[in-house]
């Protein structure tokens, strides 16, 4: 693994970002982890977070104009990687974010901060399951006159839906939106059996991805 995805798992399990255990997901299925980013609520672990994200761009060397954070937990997310990726790399990001609900007063409507319009932006988001908030987000950023290009988040449980297929796959082919991961289940089976020790939770894990895993 890159440094950076070790950190980041280094981070999530000190934070208890990541648990292990019984955790009933919104889809029904019982799952032998549980992974919660709202979970980083401290200054230095939410710097450590973005500069995670920013050290991933870096590396995917994609090429854009702004970072936009779908609310509620892309706001801080964004902002994050904004200033972690101007200290890396002296550039001066702009970054946006939602409303959940349009303003009427003031300046009004539902987005904030810098113009997307004619932007080329990568969506910052948490975990990737369904993929509904980064659909919505493409499409809310389309009819603003963006460009979304990318859309990272920090873990991809690579599972299938009811459908039989991913939620990246799906997500690919109805907004074209490139997605990478910090992180995926495979990276943190590879890092959990690394540190030794986790033999049951890594067994749980590995069955749960053989039952709902992508193939």
């Amino acid at each position: 693994m890159k440094p950076y995805q070790t950190t980041f798992l280094d981070l999530a399990l000190k934070a208890e970002v990541l648990k292990f255990g019984s955790f009933t997901l919104k889809s029904g299925r019982v799952s032998p982890y549980f992974f919660n980013l709202g979970r980083i609520s401290s200054g230095a672990a939410l710097r450590n977070l973005g500069k995670a994200y920013a050290e991933a761009l870096i590396a995917h060397g994609v090429e854009f104009d702004l970072l936009f954070g779908p609310a509620y937990k892309g706001i801080p997310l964004a902002a994050a990687v904004s200033i972690a990726y101007a200290e890396l790399t002296g550039r001066d990001l702009p970054f946006a974010y939602n409303r959940k609900e349009a303003k009427d007063h003031g300046e009004g409507g539902v987005l904030v901060g810098a113009d997307v319009a004619g932007q080329r932006v990568v969506v910052v988001d948490d975990v990737l399951t369904a993929g509904t908030a980064l659909r919505e987000s493409h499409a809310l950023l389309s009819r603003a006159g963006a460009r979304p290009v990318l859309a990272i988040t920090a873990l991809d449980r690579q599972e299938v839906g009811a459908n039989g297929r991913s939620a990246v796959a799906e997500l690919v082919e109805k907004t074209g939106l490139e997605v990478v991961s910090l992180v995926t289940v495979q990276d943190l089976l590879g890092y959990l059996h690394e540190q030794g020790g986790r033999a049951e939770v890594v067994a749980a894990i590995a069955d749960y991805q053989q039952r709902y895993g992508v193939a």
